[in-house]
């Protein structure tokens, strides 16, 4: 599940999970479009003939490795270096924040937020920041691949001193909300049906193509909430809970998809954004939606199976997939953080 596209390198789209061995044998021959069994890697060299036998292995595991390697390498575990043990360790009981970090920030999750659980708010008004098809994966809705120079988090790093030679991933930098909220919905191989043509974290916003972050930024000025329309198997691939986190801080409130993978709904729940499934045989095309929508809810009740949706006066029933009575409860409080920050002030 971690072989997407651009995933080793922006301009790589496919590529293979393999053995250590396989690896050697691909790099001899210096291709992948062999047959790697009947075809030679190297003239006459085929890999039959370089593959170890299990015998070999097991030789080889004898003469390398030792129990007392072992007995060395845990007895020191918790030593560190001399890098590990002349790093400056700061006093107190609560994390002494850097303002001038770019890897660690203080998120803004409860920022605002009041003593006691608001409920069940109504969401009307939204629009669609994103319009997209079947297995949108969540490396897709939050890649953790290489940053590129000319993207929303790109010009943040650059504006903050950072140089693109230091940029690292947003794998490496999900410990700053600002970097990974640009890097929203920022895959390279993302296809948004609101700007056709475009590949990657683009949108149109009053008829002007800009990135997701942007127009994001525009409507949450705007006091406009967000939703994001799919199709089949929305967050397929590894479990990822920036891509349920960046949506909710861009100010997405809900999803409309036909049907999700099963963690990312979950964690979908756990930041506050509401899982609606259209429909059984139901979808974006067949209800004749465009994204260019303005969607308004019907009231959520605790317990609700369905929820009426209203898009550009087409209506129908959406399947709200809060599907146990601790989600009710998460989704009560706003997420899942606020209902534990809250337990733990009870």
């Amino acid at each position: 599940n971690r072989n997407f596209e651009g995933r080793i390198h922006p301009e790589v789209k496919m590529n293979y999970l393999a053995s250590p061995p396989l690896c050697v044998a691909y790099a001899l021959a210096g291709r992948m479009d062999l047959d790697i069994v009947s075809e030679p890697l190297q003239g006459d060299v085929r890999l039959r003939d370089i593959w170890p036998s299990q015998r070999e292995v097991s030789e080889a595991i004898e003469r390398a490795i030792e129990s007392d390697m072992f007995r060395k390498s845990y007895g020191e575990v918790f030593d560190g270096d001399d890098n590990w043990n002349t790093l400056e360790v700061p006093e107190g009981d609560r994390y002494d924040w850097d303002p001038e970090s770019t890897y660690v920030k203080r998120p803004p999750y409860f920022d605002g937020m009041p003593a006691d659980a608001p409920g069940f708010e109504p969401i009307r008004g939204a629009r669609a920041i994103a319009l997209l098809g079947d297995s949108v994966t969540t490396d897709h809705i939050s890649p953790a691949g290489a940053i590129k120079k000319d993207s929303p988090a790109g010009r943040y790093l650059i504006e903050r001193g950072v140089e693109p030679r230091d940029f690292n991933s947003y794998g490496s930098r999900r410990g700053n909300h600002e970097v990974m909220m640009r890097g929203t919905f920022a895959n390279i191989r993302l296809r948004n049906k609101l700007a056709p043509g475009t590949e990657g974290g683009f949108t149109t916003k009053n008829g002007e193509v800009t990135s997701i972050y942007e127009a994001a930024m525009e409507y949450a000025d705007e006091g406009v909430p967000l939703c994001v329309l799919a199709g089949k198997e929305y967050g397929s691939g590894s479990s990822r809970d920036w891509a349920a986190k960046g949506p909710r801080l861009l100010g997405v409130r809900f999803v409309i998809a036909e049907s999700y993978e099963r963690i990312h709904r979950s964690n979908l729940v756990g930041m506050g954004v509401l899982p609606l499934q259209f429909p059984d045989g139901e979808s974006v095309e067949s209800l004749g939606l465009t994204g260019e929508e303005t969607f308004h809810l019907a009231p959520l009740e605790e317990g609700a199976r369905a929820l009426r949706a209203e898009a550009g006066g087409v209506q129908f029933d959406a399947r709200v997939r809060i599907d146990t009575p601790n989600e009710w409860e998460y989704y009560r409080h706003g997420g899942i953080l606020h209902f534990v920050l809250r337990d733990l002030v009870k």
